[in-house]
C-alpha cells in the first residue's frame, strides 16, 4: 500500500485571501500594522503560533493576542458565508482518481486546525476520503516530521511507501525528516526553486500531472540497484 499525504492550504485549496484577511484583522485588533501579503503567504503551512512568531521576528508583538485574534477573525469569516476558499482546478478529480485505487491510502498533513480541516471536508464534500488527518492541534509544526510519522503509524505504511504532496519548503522538509518522499506543486505559496532545494523529487504544474509524477516516483523506488 502507498500513503499519499496532502497539504491543504496552497496545495488542495486556495485560501490565501482568507488567511491574509484574517491576519490583517488580528493585527489591527492589536493596534498593529500587518506585514505585507507576500510575508503572510510565506508562512502559510506553519502552525498558527509558529507562523505569527516568524512574522513578528524580533519585534515585541503580543503573540498570544494575535493568535486568538486570528482564530476569531477566521471563525467569523467562515460563519458569515461570504468568504470561500475554493479547491484548485483539478484537485477533486485527482483525489477521486487516487481514491479509486486499491493500492493507495489518502491522508492530510496540514498546519490548519482540525476544525479547519473538517470545514474544508464538509464544504467540498470530501467526507470519508482521507483515512488519516494530521493537524497542528496534535502535532508539532512543520517541518517537524510528527504529522507524517503519525500518519504512517495510523495506516501501518512505512516511509518508503509514503509521499507528501505540498506547495512549501516546509512540506518538503517535513517529508525528508520523516524519511518519506515529497512532490511539490507549483501553484502554491513558495517558489519552485525552493521546493527542489528542500527535497522535492519533482514539481508538478497542474493536478493532471500528479498521476505520472507518482508513478515515476514509485517506479524509481522499485528499481533494484545494480550492485545489489
Amino acid at each position: 500500500m502507498k500513503l499519499v499525504l496532502f497539504d491543504v492550504d496552497g496545495t488542495l485549496m486556495d485560501s490565501q485571501h482568507m488567511i491574509c484577511a484574517a491576519m490583517d484583522m488580528a493585527y489591527r485588533g492589536q493596534g498593529l500594522v500587518c506585514p505585507p501579503p507576500e510575508a503572510v503567504r510565506s508562512i502559510i503551512g506553519l502552525s498558527l503560533a509558529n507562523a505569527i512568531r516568524q512574522l513578528a521576528e524580533a519585534r515585541d508583538h503580543p503573540i498570544d493576542g494575535l493568535v486568538e485574534g486570528y482564530k476569531e477573525a477566521f471563525r467569523t469569516m467562515r460563519l458569515s458565508g461570504t468568504w470561500k476558499a475554493p479547491l484548485y482546478p483539478g484537485a477533486r478529480d485527482a483525489i477521486e482518481r487516487l481514491r479509486k485505487r486499491d493500492d493507495v491510502v489518502l491522508g492530510v498533513a496540514t498546519g490548519k486546525s482540525r476544525r479547519g480541516v473538517d470545514a474544508m471536508v464538509e464544504t467540498h464534500g470530501l467526507e470519508g476520503v482521507f483515512m488519516t488527518i494530521q493537524t497542528a492541534d496534535t502535532s508539532p509544526s512543520k517541518p517537524d516530521p510528527g504529522m507524517v510519522l503519525s500518519g504512517m503509524r495510523e495506516t501501518g505504511i512505512g516511509p518508503e511507501d509514503t509521499v507528501v504532496i505540498g506547495d512549501t519548503a516546509f512540506d518538503m522538509q517535513m517529508a525528508k525528516n520523516a524519511g518519506a518522499s515529497a512532490i511539490g506543486v507549483s501553484w502554491g505559496y513558495h517558489a519552485v526553486a525552493d521546493l527542489h532545494a528542500t527535497g522535492a523529487s519533482s514539481v508538478v504544474d497542474d493536478f493532471n500531472a500528479l498521476d505520472d509524477a507518482l508513478a515515476a516516483l514509485w517506479s524509481a523506488k522499485m528499481k533494484v540497484p545494480a550492485d545489489a
